[in-house]
């Protein structure tokens, strides 16, 4: 089922999600819900505070983009290791690598992208859908993603990254997108 995405501005965006355990309830629905909404809204990652739930939890799928790469993207990104997989109660271990800008979007936040920069690899601990534990490290688009979507858990957004000028430039936006002041082609949970 495709959950209503939640907008920029709801105070779940803020929170530090908490760990699950197996038995959170629901768990596999949520799972397949929210590759429903990331898939609906051609997202690449999606995360659980996206769809008003406070847990460590996110989904992440490169596959496509990394398909869609063209003879210039093979050449930036040679290594690049697509996956698709779920991310249960990650914990950042490292970021490492030379950091480098890439233009990013956000499904809370349409309509705006802006370049942000971000190391090049992380490292995390995480469960999988099984709850089996799982140590890894992930580099070039796949890491950029993962880092955007265990942001969401930390209650960051990649607009936190940007120089003070450059919020001012696009505060109206994101107070139009708070107020549902904004054309998507999927549901919005606006603040209340």
């Amino acid at each position: 089922m495709v959950l209503p995405v939640v907008a920029y501005g709801h105070p779940v965006l803020r929170k530090v999600c908490e760990d699950i355990t197996p038995d959170y309830p629901d768990l596999q629905k949520l799972i397949a819900d929210m590759w429903d909404t990331m898939y609906h809204t051609n997202g690449v990652g999606i995360a659980a505070p996206q769809v008003n739930k406070p847990v460590r939890l996110f989904v992440v799928d490169t596959i496509q983009v990394v398909e869609g790469f063209d003879d210039q993207d093979r050449k930036d990104y040679p290594n690049e290791k697509p996956i698709k997989q779920v991310f249960i109660n990650a914990h950042k271990l490292e970021e490492s690598g030379k950091p480098w800008a890439y233009n990013e979007g956000c499904l809370s936040i349409p309509k705006v992208r802006e370049d942000i920069t971000r190391p090049a690899k992380v490292r995390l601990r995480y469960m999988d859908e099984n709850f089996n534990e799982h140590e890894a490290e992930f580099d070039g688009i796949t890491a950029r993603v993962i880092l955007h979507e265990y942001d969401h858990i930390e209650g960051k957004l990649f607009v936190d990254y940007l120089p003070s000028l450059k919020k001012r430039l696009i505060k109206k936006k994101l107070e139009d997108i708070s107020m549902g002041k904004v054309r998507v082609d999927y549901r919005m949970l606006l603040p209340k």
